[in-house]
């Protein structure tokens, strides 16, 4: 077990509940509390707090211990499914969406230590600051508790997300669905534009999707496809609820 002493104690800093109730979700009692608080810290705060160290690292550990354990749990629960089936179960779970959706829900936008430019622009929501400050917080409990302390966490938080990718495979195949969509519903295809931004080793990439010449959906991911797959999400999730107000203007009026 290994421990982080650089950053002050978890109580002499909080100034709002809001750390206390994520620890609490968390369900793990941290031994080093200031590890929680490193996995918080955004690089938009250290750029305004000389000597503070950001989550970067703590992210990089959690990620992979995140792919360990659900990949080794997928593996021996689910003996019958093919390797391809098991990528793309794996790949719907710890999608940034998936992994944004999990961290807002326990309130960890709240908990953020954020630059004021950061904070003011709407950073505690962003998906991709708070995936990637859970995936720190994986990393933060397996520092202080092994790995078994990881797994319970990440089964915990993560465990309806896989039984529901089970069922279903493809799911977070959001591109895939929404040309299906698009071909169905309104006879066209979605086109893709890509932009990144960044170092080579920590680009972010935006993606739009339009259809017939309108866009209809943005997102961002670490890669080309993760960024398209957002924006296809966002845009099927506005498109289909376009659609489904229309065929309840068309019953009300029938």
């Amino acid at each position: 077990m290994r421990s982080i002493t650089s950053l002050p104690k978890l109580a002499d800093v909080l100034s709002t509940g809001a750390l206390s109730a994520l620890t609490e979700l968390l369900g793990h009692e941290f031994v080093e509390p200031s590890s929680i608080l490193l996995a918080l810290t955004h690089r938009s705060w250290c750029a305004e707090h000389a000597g503070e160290n950001s989550n970067e690292r703590l992210e990089f550990l959690g990620d992979a211990v995140l792919g360990v354990v659900v990949t080794d749990f997928l593996f021996t629960a689910h003996p019958e499914m093919p390797e391809g089936s098991l990528a793309k179960v794996r790949a719907a779970v710890v999608s940034e969406p998936s992994l944004a959706a999990v961290a807002a829900d326990l309130g960890v936008g709240a908990a953020l230590r954020l630059g004021k430019g950061e904070d003011v622009s709407g950073g505690r929501t962003k998906a991709s600051i708070l995936s990637d400050a859970l995936e720190a917080i994986i990393g933060a409990v397996y520092i202080d508790g092994g790995i078994d302390a990881a797994r319970t966490l990440v089964l915990s938080l993560l465990s309806s997300r896989i039984d529901l990718a089970v069922v279903e495979p493809g799911e977070g195949d959001y591109k895939s669905a929404l040309q299906e969509f698009a071909a169905r519903e309104l006879m066209s295809a979605p086109v893709y534009e890509i932009v990144d931004e960044g170092p080579d080793h920590k680009k972010r990439f935006f993606a739009r999707v339009l259809i017939d010449d309108s866009v209809v959906g943005n997102g961002e991911g670490r890669s080309k496809k993760g960024a398209e797959q957002a924006a296809a999400g966002a845009a099927l999730a506005q498109l289909t609820a376009m659609t489904d107000t229309h065929n309840e203007s068309e019953l009300g009026d029938a």
